[in-house]
């Protein structure tokens, strides 16, 4: 559970060749709605080819009724449901983008960080072209469009073009009047799965999205990859062979849904999983298990299971308060922590507590959850975190953005300790989650400020800051 300061995370679902497809759109972005809270959209191309948009700040309960959904028609579209990246937030940045051009209308929606936006931004309006927005999203839509001597070629070619010159993270859906292309950043930092429905096709962030409306999941998009959707059925083409499987580390420990599975991997089974290791690691003489609701429970039952301690509902999350880490401002997050938990004082009261939770970033949260268990008559709250010392920024789409705003990155574990007035604590190493998945390559930067893309000037002003 995020105290945060982090700029992720946002959700994307594509569906192509199905009956009412805005309304299954709907459901698969109620299902994704973990991954952004602020808004999101849905563009819909009816059978005439025409697009139309819905889109709004808020919840996806709260944007979208039946009325509105009635009016997008046709069997393809597009959705998102959007954390603020690059850009800040805004109903203008709420996506998916809608584009009108002489050669075609087409609509995009992105999950994601470009860390190179700045510079091509810079370069295309140099050259003369208008942003609608402040969101990086948009510079793809630029570069698809910016040589009107490639309009006479097919659009995959100017497609392949744009996302050669794109770096970061990124997950993007394309849609034009009769095909999705779906496109994955070379570096397998988000992810991206592909499902069959009927006889249509569907694309997600998340496998969570294809149960709540039986489709079938074929396999995740490869890093690198281009998939085309169409009447041709689904058409595959690499747009670099410099790839590798990177994915974020973080979508497995904290932002993907505990029922999705990414790049073979089940998300329950890999938190269960680094919950047995960090016991390994870091066993703790105690009487209960408590894990931090909602993200933090898998970790939690794998250490109750390595440990023989019950695990114990310690902590209640009240449902209706969002999470703390997708609010945007930290006086939201303060206030929310204090809304969303309590403790069981009949389960604490008096006992030894290990406190599982996913991991650390500013520590305002910890702490606060410590200061409920404690209130509630703990005797001792020992803090295991089932993941390493979050001791850089992210750059791909996670909002922690400066050293300064990261506790571990300039405190000991001492001190750490001493802030969140534990008793003892602990992180899992990086080891264990190569481990708990199984893995040869991770997403790290976060945890050892190795970054699997070039810097750009955003990263060399966050080392300069961390230099002053």
């Amino acid at each position: 559970m995020f105290d945060r300061g982090l700029n992720e995370e946002c959700g994307v679902f594509g569906i192509w060749g199905v009956p009412d497809a805005a309304n299954l759109a709907y459901y698969a972005l109620h299902a994704l709605q973990h991954r952004g809270q602020e808004g999101c959209g849905i563009v819909a191309a009816a059978p005439d080819g025409s697009m139309k948009r819905i889109k709004g700040e808020g919840l996806v309960t709260e944007v979208f009724d039946g009325q509105k959904l009635s009016s997008l028609p046709g069997s393809m579209a597009i959705g998102h449901v959007r954390y603020s990246t690059t850009g800040g937030g805004g109903i203008e940045n709420v996506q998916p983008f809608l584009f009108r051009h002489h050669t075609g209308d087409f609509a995009l929606a992105h999950n994601g960080n470009l860390v190179n936006y700045a510079l091509l931004r810079k370069a295309l309006e140099d050259k003369g072209s208008l942003f609608q927005s402040s969101s990086d999203s948009e510079v793809l839509a630029h570069l698809i469009k910016k040589d009107s001597a490639e309009a006479h070629k097919p659009r995959i070619f100017s497609i392949e073009s744009a996302l050669n010159e794109v770096d970061g993270a990124f997950a993007f859906l394309i849609m034009t009047a009769n095909r999705i292309y779906a496109c994955r950043d070379r570096y397998g930092l988000r992810p991206l799965v592909l499902g069959r429905l009927g006889d249509g096709y569907v694309v997600s962030s998340e496998t969570c999205a294809f149960h709540v409306i039986g489709a079938e999941y074929i396999r995740d998009i490869e890093p690198g990859e281009i998939v085309t959707i169409d009447h041709h059925g689904i058409r595959s083409r690499k747009y670099t062979d410099d790839c590798s499987h990177h994915i974020c580390a973080m979508e497995y420990i904290y932002f993907a849904r505990p029922d999705s599975d990414i790049e073979g991997c089940n998300v329950h089974s890999f938190r269960k999983e680094s919950g047995r290791l960090l016991y390994k690691e870091a066993p703790a003489d105690a009487d209960i298990v408590v894990g931090v609701p909602d993200s933090s429970l898998s970790a939690a039952m794998g250490y109750s299971e390595a440990s023989g301690l019950p695990y114990e509902m310690g902590l209640v999350k009240n449902r209706y308060i969002g999470r703390t880490f997708i609010q945007p401002s930290q006086e939201m997050r303060e206030k929310g922590v204090r809304m969303k938990l309590s403790a069981v004082v009949s389960i604490v009261k008096g006992k030894r507590v290990v406190l599982i939770d996913d991991s650390v970033v500013r520590g305002t949260t910890s702490k606060r959850i410590v200061q409920i268990l404690r209130e509630a008559g703990a005797a001792e709250v020992h803090l295991r975190i089932a993941s390493p010392q979050i001791k850089s920024p992210c750059f791909y789409g996670v909002d922690m953005s400066t050293y300064e705003e990261l506790m571990c990155a300039h405190k000991t574990l001492d001190e750490v300790k001493s802030i969140l007035d534990v008793d003892s604590v602990a992180f899992l190493s990086e080891e264990s989650l190569f481990k708990a998945g199984e893995r040869s390559q991770l997403c790290l930067a976060c945890f050892n400020g190795k970054y699997p893309t070039r810097l750009y000037q955003p990263v060399e002003q966050a080392n300069k800051e961390r230099k002053l």
